[in-house]
């Protein structure tokens, strides 16, 4: 579940809100996080190539995966990880299906309603808000980010077990969204950054089925786990 915990606060909220509207001078936090809010609400679907480095946390550890999203609003997302472990996780609006195939496990859990969801992931997915469910403000963008990068730094108004804050790494000029970073209670960072968007390509919903593999155990996790 730590793990699921990660991605559905870490990169979720990154990849959606990735968007391409007008900005010709720097908005303030607030303004920015409206501006974002608004243009993701006009993409339908996209897709991106993802990058993910976990760096910390309790036993310290470091990790680097790559792998490809598909998102589909309302609620249907596919995270599928390629390397260096195979690792999939799929909602299809109602559930969330994480496998990590190495586990031979399923873990079936329930997406809230959209007046319940406050991890980025799910307003990745059409679901919560920006601007009702974080307090923006500008901070430097991470070491490593693209040249005139804009940091904004969310913090959720409502404690979340699975992250302290989150930063955005923006393209102030286009509102592209370039990665995102979060901080967890243990103490480790997510870093996620996107390549290869593709926005309204109109997705089917075939892609955000999820198939039982053959062999595996099931575990049906409640909502306050």
């Amino acid at each position: 579940m730590v793990r699921l915990a990660h991605l559905l606060t870490s990169v979720a909220l990154c990849a959606a809100v990735s968007v391409a509207a007008a900005a010709q001078s720097q908005p303030a936090p607030g303004a920015l996080a409206r501006s974002l809010q608004q243009r993701y609400q006009g993409i339908k679907d996209f897709s991106a190539d993802f990058v993910h480095a976990y760096e910390g946390g309790v036993l310290r550890k470091q990790i680097t995966e790559r792998g490809k999203l598909q998102v589909k609003k309302p609620g249907k997302m596919r995270w599928e990880y390629t390397a260096p472990e195979e690792k999939l996780f799929v909602s299809d609006g109602v559930k969330m299906y994480s496998y990590i195939k190495q586990d031979k496990q399923v873990i079936v859990s329930d997406i809230p309603a959209a007046d319940q969801a406050t991890t980025p992931t799910l307003f990745l997915a059409g679901k919560g808000s920006l601007t009702r469910d974080f307090i923006p403000s500008f901070v430097d963008a991470p070491a490593g980010s693209p040249p005139g990068s804009q940091g904004l730094k969310l913090v959720p108004k409502a404690r979340q077990r699975e992250y302290d804050w989150l930063t955005l790494v923006v393209d102030p000029v286009s509102l592209g969204i370039r990665g995102l970073v979060t901080v967890d209670a243990q103490g480790g960072t997510s870093r996620f950054s996107f390549t290869n968007l593709k926005e309204n390509v109109g997705m089917a919903d075939k892609a955000f089925e999820f198939k039982m593999p053959r062999g595996v155990d099931v575990v049906h996790a409640s909502s306050n786990d």
